[in-house]
């Protein structure tokens, strides 16, 4: 097969990008099946220039090789959802939060604790999935605008996610820079503590409406769970396993089955005519709430195997079309010129910032949006005298946060599946995600917390010398 020009790239992608936004902002079709139409016009594409069947076959196999572990992960959520609400885990979550938290600071204080979660756990995934549908039914509860709830959820488990020794997303991006790992957490701060501080600001400012929130409708609610699901202290165990787990560094998928293990021995114990096959099916199909008000029951009427299947098929097909894309260098092609022609620091982490986006855009897909970007652009940032923590910072910034913002992303999919609010309702309010790319291009044009190489660190005086080089 010949090599693609950048011409040729770029109106590929142009035309993905074009099918892809139409397909699901305008006309709301599931993501999958215009993601499906861009491969199978990808495909002919590829075979008309050349392209082997085999060499085909080879890209999707080894885009879809990246995710076998997020995706087991995904269905191991599934199921833990469904027995966290059938042994009272979230309800009881509900209504300890009701006690604890201020109607007034419920916003502000659902994106502190989502933060403080996801930092222990390492899991933007997970903490959505758990404390953040308990945060939501509770802020439902509170007559709080659902939308600005998923936000601060999102906001909340995005900065937990990016800021833990845990995540597999902060893992990554320090690796593919080739920086040390709490270095990097470290150097994060310049642009994620004004993320946060904005972010709670904005919260708390948005959020301040305690005025509106019915002190009945709370009390009805939690009257409804204590009525139907078993509240005690006996159900935050789980919840305990999870942050011990995390304490001793235990990976996600033993984390996840210990969890799930527990919390059935408990549903035995409450229930001890409790079926095998009662409870296959709560596992498989999720749990169903018969409860006398239809909020409740559309609230807790989630979780089970079947429900992260939408997920899970997303994630095969979209990173089928990264492994195509990456199989016959057309996003490679894209980024080259862009490369060649950046001798600025300012200008070379906007540019891998917007590349980061435009993966998500593209692509859909977290792991991708920090891969390619990075082999991308490492020489660049090489060159320039740039910091491998200069150029981590960054994939992290403009990668994995923004994918929470994509429709037919499968972390922003994820999230509108699990909260039941569309991407589009939360994108505005998710301001974590999209102030951290502001800052990060902020630190880029200013300087400030820019970290260089030893020996290399530049200033105005020399910057013709950079040019020049």
């Amino acid at each position: 097969m010949k090599s693609i020009r950048f011409k040729e790239a770029a109106t590929l992608l142009l035309i993905m990008l074009i099918i892809l936004g139409t397909a699901v902002i305008k006309f709301g079709l599931s993501p999958q099946i215009p993601v499906l139409f861009v491969i199978a016009l990808l495909i002919f594409w590829v075979k008309l220039r050349g392209a082997s069947w085999d060499e085909i076959h080879k890209g999707i196999q080894e885009g879809i090789g990246t995710a076998i572990i997020p995706i087991f992960i995904f269905i191991l959520i599934g199921a833990l959802i469904a027995v966290w609400i059938q042994a009272g885990v979230i309800p009881t979550i509900m209504i300890v939060g009701f006690k604890l938290i201020s109607s007034q600071f419920f916003v502000p204080s659902t994106f502190i604790v989502c933060s403080l979660v996801g930092l222990s756990i390492g899991s933007g995934f997970t903490t959505i999935s758990t404390i953040g549908i308990a945060l939501f039914g509770m802020g439902v509860a509170l007559n709080a605008n659902p939308a600005l709830v998923a936000g601060a959820i999102i906001s909340g488990a995005v900065f937990g996610d990016k800021m833990s020794p845990l995540s597999d997303s902060t893992n990554l991006a320090s690796a593919i820079a080739g920086s040390d790992l709490f270095a990097h957490i470290k150097n994060m701060m310049w642009s994620t503590i004004p993320s946060f501080i904005v972010s709670l600001i904005l919260f708390w400012s948005f959020g301040n409406s305690g005025s509106h929130m019915s002190a009945g409708k709370i009390a009805h609610t939690m009257a409804i769970l204590n009525q139907q699901f078993t509240i005690s202290w006996w159900a935050l165990l789980p919840i305990a396993l999870m942050f011990i787990c995390a304490w001793r560094h235990i990976p996600a998928i033993p984390t996840l089955f210990i969890n799930i293990i527990v919390t059935v021995v408990m549903i035995f114990f409450q229930k001890p005519g409790t079926s095998l096959q009662s409870l296959a099916k709560l596992i498989s199909d999720g749990f169903v709430a018969h409860t006398s008000d239809a909020t409740v029951n559309t609230l807790l009427t989630r979780g089970g195997i079947s429900s992260m299947m939408g997920t899970v098929s997303l994630i095969i097909v979209t990173l089928s079309l990264g492994g195509i894309l990456m199989k016959f260098n057309i996003v490679q092609s894209a980024m080259k010129p862009l490369v060649d022609h950046l001798h600025k620091p300012g200008s070379l982490i906007t540019v891998t910032i917007l590349s980061g986006i435009g993966i998500n855009l593209f692509v859909g897909e977290q792991y991708l949006s920090v891969i390619l970007p990075g082999k991308a652009f490492k020489g660049a940032f090489d060159k320039m005298g740039l910091s491998p923590l200069a150029l981590s910072r960054v994939l992290e910034d403009g990668g994995s946060v923004i994918n929470y913002l994509i429709p037919w992303g499968v972390a922003g999919s994820f999230a509108a599946s699990t909260l039941g609010v569309p991407v589009l309702h939360f994108l505005p309010f998710a301001f974590f995600s999209l102030f951290s790319p502001v800052f990060s291009i902020l630190s880029g044009v200013t300087g400030i917390g820019l970290k260089w190489q030893k020996g290399n660190q530049r200033n105005a005086t020399n910057e013709k010398q950079i040019k020049e080089a």
